[in-house]
């Protein structure tokens, strides 16, 4: 083989090796940071529950002082209540986790479709890589100095050195987008498998949930089983419906009480923080004005020399080399955040809707459930007592939705009305929704019109499946039907 040809295999090999050790360190790199890692799932649902935990428990305490001012007296009903509570736990959990699944479901489908793409562009960069050496091998890749000292046509020289730097710049080009392709790739990668184990955590806790779902419910069919007598002997009971009614009372009161508390909290936290803005300002003000004013001083002393030399005959003095900004001495920013500022916890039930929206919508407001009114507010039950809410017959499992946008204060079980759950539509009006059979919300969580918030059950109680529905303003009941479109 002819010597010119031999050093240019030579070259070639040299310059394809060199290549593809520098591609595989940045793959082996890359898979290395793409090792198995715990999702980001797992923390943001951590972080979610410490969050509610401190809301959690007050109102359990405001539940649990309730309980204390009645009498000990045992209800059939309470007997169910912890698997009626516990069944809508599970389902709520089960909704949120199927909803969660469609949102990953979805992400990892868009991350295969830039999967696709991005190894559609890598496949096309290493041809053309391919392509470039094959064409360096053709052009003999001689090196630039023997070139030089060759005594060959200068003309020739020029034109392969020329062709080299195209050749070497379009190699570096070529090699920087495949390595930032490439590392794409094991991103990509990398949130897949993370998607994929996210996936698994779900499918794990679909798993369990399912289980602990039919446990209950096992529970209460045998608890109902066993109470069932019981039950309607304590429906039948004169002022049961009365005491109900009482408690009802009594949890809108404290709720009422504990979310003025959390106002005037949000409203001193927002009056702190005017204050220390105006305080800046005012600091920000006073220390320009002090700048402006030993600038004037210096600039006056400066023209009162000049006027002395002149009048002394003597050469101008230098100017003076102007005076430094004076200095403030800068004191400690108060804390945006102090230990008597408001937690997320402490104002997650301060209303979202400005007042005067809701009463706007007087008579327009869409049913909470699809069915037949079975009892109207004010009509009167056999021990005389007017209903201050309306049932509404629907099937079991059916969709209960907000009539309106508004805030969660409260949902959780209640006696007399089971699994119940109280939103906050602002200008102080309420929406309450009894008798589900799961409460998908949680209390502090922000609503939309027509946004599902429960299903439709026979908890707490009541004999058939249906929804209570009751609307309160300034703490008092109100007609539903004034309002909502029957």
């Amino acid at each position: 083989m002819h010597p010119t040809r031999r050093r240019r295999i030579r070259n070639w090999r040299g310059v394809a090796l060199a290549l593809l050790l520098a591609l595989g360190a940045v793959q082996g790199a890359d898979a290395a940071r793409a090792a198995s890692k715990p999702t980001e799932r797992s923390k943001q649902k951590a972080a979610a529950e410490t969050e509610r935990a401190a809301l959690s428990r007050k109102l359990a305490t405001l539940k649990a002082e309730i309980g204390k001012t009645e009498s000990a007296k045992e209800d059939a009903a309470d007997t169910l209540a912890e698997s009626e509570e516990a069944i809508s736990d599970a389902n709520r959990t089960l909704r949120d986790l199927a909803a969660e699944q469609s949102q990953i479901n979805s992400k990892v489908a868009e991350l295969a479709a830039e999967q696709l793409r991005l190894s559609a562009t890598v496949a096309a960069q290493k041809q053309q890589l391919a392509k470039l050496l094959r064409e360096q091998y053709v052009a003999g890749n001689e090196d630039r100095i023997k070139l030089l000292l060759s005594g060959d046509n200068p003309n020739r020289i020029n034109r392969e050195l020329q062709l080299m730097a195209y050749v070497s710049q379009s190699q570096a080009r070529l090699l920087d987008s495949l390595r930032a392709n490439l590392k794409k790739v094991e991103e990509n990668q990398a949130e897949a498998q993370n998607a994929k184990q996210e996936l698994d955590e779900i499918a794990e806790e679909e798993r369990q949930q399912k289980v602990k779902l039919e446990q209950e419910k096992g529970r209460r069919a045998a608890a109902l089983a066993s109470l069932s007598k019981k039950l309607v002997a304590q429906r039948k009971e004169a002022g049961r419906m009365e005491q109900d009614a009482q408690r009802l009372d009594a949890v809108v009161d404290k709720l009422n009480k504990l979310i003025e508390e959390q106002a005037r909290i949000a409203a001193a936290e927002k009056a702190r923080q005017e204050k220390l803005a105006a305080e800046r300002a005012a600091k920000a003000k006073a220390d320009a004005e002090a700048r402006a004013l030993a600038r004037a001083k210096a600039q006056a002393e400066r023209e009162r020399l000049a006027q002395e030399a002149k009048k002394a005959g003597k050469p101008a003095p230098k100017p003076l080399p102007a005076e430094e900004e004076p200095k403030v001495a800068a004191k400690p920013e108060a804390s945006d955040r102090d230990e008597k500022s408001p937690r997320p916890s402490e104002v997650a039930l301060a209303p979202v809707v400005p007042d005067g929206v809701f009463a706007r919508l007087k008579g327009a407001l869409p049913m909470p459930v699809n069915g037949k009114v079975d009892k109207r507010f004010g009509s009167k039950n056999a021990d005389g007592v007017a209903w201050k809410g309306m049932v509404v017959k629907a099937a079991a499992g059916a969709e209960v939705r907000a009539v309106a946008a508004g805030r969660v204060v409260y949902a959780t079980s209640l006696r007399g009305y089971g699994n119940f759950i109280i939103i906050d539509h602002g200008g102080q009006y309420w929406s309450g929704y009894g008798y589900n059979e799961s409460v998908l919300k949680r209390a502090g969580d922000v609503v939309k019109a027509g946004e599902v918030i429960a299903t439709v059950g026979n908890t707490g109680g009541y004999e058939e499946s249906g929804l209570y529905f009751e609307m309160r303003h300034q703490g008092k009941p109100i007609d539903p039907a004034g309002w909502v479109k029957f």
